[in-house]
């Protein structure tokens, strides 16, 4: 990596890993003229449980994605000039044409690494378009042939898996034309949505009242006090003209001119109908003919309406916060959503290429992700080379920190999530915003919610623990990249960024068709999370994009130098938390109401302080971001 850095980067742990694998492998792969191939072997075959050698005959499918023309090192070398401002080559973007024509594999890359494959037995079933990748299927019997390797069957974290005992390997002579291998090892790679409300066919949900239609409007007098404070009832849920009113203040900037991509997987069948309907009943300018675009790939796979695989149904709700919540910021800018064929890694990196192949849209953001250490190398590789593509094309990727605080809790490790953690995208953590009536920000801290609910008495507030927060830390996989030297801690990657309204407690409100008893129909919820912040400043971003008269590329290198243009979010506001009331059905109030305390910047081990922080970067943007990005 091209970053500088005071611990080994990425593409230093790459040729350390690879150089470690090739000793293990000993002097027989040497002599047999085969080099390792980086990041091959499973992390997680320390604490497996082999159960044997697999069946010879059994199936094995995998990608063989193909390095770029000059190798890794020098496409970062590129995206990171381009995304830089002062340097000679700043904003000077390639076409994907003229990309494919510098940095794609070359033709006869791929009819050396076909001909190595086939010749060991495999089946080439696909090459990608544009040689990204090239996908073969075959035999176990034929894949430890092509790789070098002994594929067993294990047994790790609950599942049971077909993987290689080794790092993968190729023949010298087409070894630098192989990026990574994804396949062999059958771990599934999946992705979840930030948020996880569902969607039809699961019953829809109504915020409860009472609830405030701005910050600190209904205060919660009838209810015991709080660690000796009475607390306002929650907002109903902020909307566009509120968020327009405390981020962007007066402008006349709207995005006009730009195309904001978000990526999710499928696709809600009445995403257009709602989307025009929310802004109809909320005061945001109607979309114009052609202004929402909506491509799903097809055919769709792993489709799932209950909570297991990819739950298709819970991808709705996504897509409806993310595009309600860009256009809520950039009423001017073009919305082109792209849902991918299921949520595993491999049809998201599908989804990405054609992000970048289209070439129309100057940013893309997503509000999804895994752990870094659930995010196996071979896939981190692969999409780091899709990010590196959007930055030489001008093309920016941000990605949400993620709601699970430090991970901890729910993994037992405290660690970052991934992609957001890619030096090569923009991490967006979330705040607690307090809009208040005259629709300015009237204090912001940190997201980190623990929750109380009324005792039975209703006399006090019981603990119940962590219920989210949002994600950041310091990357245990990337080094410091040199656009955060000197504002985070040395050593590794900060995560987040820069941060933006998260929490659900001061959420927004969007419009979506729900399964009610009565029907099928629209109707309006507050949400939030960190899928929310990074469409907020994605939308906020357009504006900025649309001044400048187009994309960076790379956004960090900007962001980090003009850290004026962000608010430092520095601790606590003057309300421990907010009053919230559920419906205990989520519909109506005939089965009773639910009473709870959410309390602010309680976010596991991740803090608020001035300056960076791993809660909320380098703060919220304000009003200098507009105009922050410069030709």
């Amino acid at each position: 990596m091209r970053f500088s850095v005071t611990r080994v980067s990425v593409a230093a742990l790459a040729i350390g890993a690879a150089a470690i694998v090739a000793g293990s492998l000993g002097s027989a792969q040497a002599a047999s003229g085969r080099q390792a191939i980086p990041n091959t072997r499973p992390a997680w075959l320390n604490h497996a449980t082999n159960q044997g050698h697999a069946s010879p005959n059994a199936a094995v499918n995998a990608r063989i994605y193909l390095a770029p023309n000059g190798g890794m090192a020098k496409l970062q070398q590129f995206a990171l000039a381009v995304s830089t401002p002062g340097n000679a080559q700043y904003r000077h973007f390639l076409k994907p044409s003229q990309y494919f024509q510098r940095f794609g594999t070359t033709n006869g890359s791929v009819s050396s690494v076909k001909s190595w494959l086939t010749g060991a037995g495999l089946h080439v079933t696909r090459v990608e378009s544009h040689n990204r990748y090239i996908a073969v299927s075959g035999s176990v019997a034929a894949a430890q042939r092509a790789f070098g390797v002994t594929i067993n069957s294990y047994k790790h974290d609950g599942l049971t898996v077909q993987a290689p005992s080794s790092a993968l390997s190729a023949p010298a002579a087409v070894a630098s034309s192989v990026l990574t291998v994804m396949g062999v090892d059958t771990t599934p790679s999946l992705v979840r949505p930030s948020t996880q409300k569902p969607a039809p066919p699961e019953p829809g949900f109504r915020n409860a009242p009472p609830c405030s239609a701005y910050y600190g409007e209904k205060i919660a007098t009838s209810l015991p006090a709080f660690n000796g404070q009475t607390l306002p009832y929650a907002p109903c849920g902020y909307t566009g003209t509120q968020f327009r009113s405390a981020y962007e203040g007066a402008t006349s900037l709207d995005g006009t001119g730009i195309t904001v991509a978000i990526t999710d997987a499928y696709g809600s069948p009445t995403i257009a109908s709602d989307a025009a309907t929310y802004a109809a009943h909320n005061g945001d300018r109607a979309y114009g003919a052609g202004q929402f675009t909506q491509s799903v790939a097809t055919p769709q796979t792993r489709v799932n309406f209950g909570r297991r695989q990819c739950a298709a149904n819970g991808w709705y709700g996504e897509e409806t916060l993310d595009v309600e919540a860009v256009h809520a910021m950039a009423q001017g800018a073009n919305i082109h959503y792209y849902g991918s064929a299921s949520c595993y890694d491999a049809d998201f990196l599908d989804t990405f290429a054609r992000v970048n192949d289209d070439d129309t849209a100057q940013l893309v953001t997503n509000s999804w992700g895994s752990t870094e250490l659930g995010t196996r190398a071979t896939t981190i590789a692969a999409y780091e080379q899709a990010f590196l593509q959007g930055a030489a094309e001008g093309i920016t990727y941000m990605f949400s920190s993620g709601d699970n605080g430090d991970e901890s809790l729910f993994t037992g490790i405290v660690q970052a999530d991934y992609p957001v953690s890619d030096p090569y995208a923009t991490g967006v953590g979330g705040t607690t915003t307090a809009i208040d009536a005259t629709g300015q920000i009237a204090w912001e801290t940190g997201w980190g919610t623990l929750k109380y609910s009324l005792s039975t008495d209703g006399t006090a507030w019981n603990p119940i623990g962590f219920l989210y927060g949002s994600g950041g830390g310091e990357s245990a996989l990337f080094g410091q990249p040199a656009y955060q030297s000197g504002i985070t801690p040395a050593g590794a990657r900060g995560v987040p960024d820069v941060a933006m309204d998260g929490d659900v407690t001061t959420g927004m409100l969007i419009g979506e068709t729900q399964t009610f008893p009565e029907g099928v129909h629209y109707d309006q919820y507050r949400i939030g999370g960190t899928s929310l912040a990074s469409p907020l400043f994605a939308g906020i971003t357009a504006l900025a994009y649309q001044h400048a008269g187009g994309g960076v590329g790379l956004l960090n290198p900007t962001i980090y130098g003009n850290a004026g243009a962000f608010t430092d979010v520095t601790g606590a506001g003057p309300d421990a938390g907010n009053v919230r009331v559920d419906f205990a059905n989520g519909l109506d109030a005939s089965d009773g109401l639910l009473y709870s305390v959410r309390t602010f910047n309680q976010d596991t081990s991740l803090n608020v302080a001035p300056g960076w922080d791993e809660v909320t970067g380098l703060g919220s943007p304000n009003v200098g971001w507009l105009t922050a990005v410069g030709p």
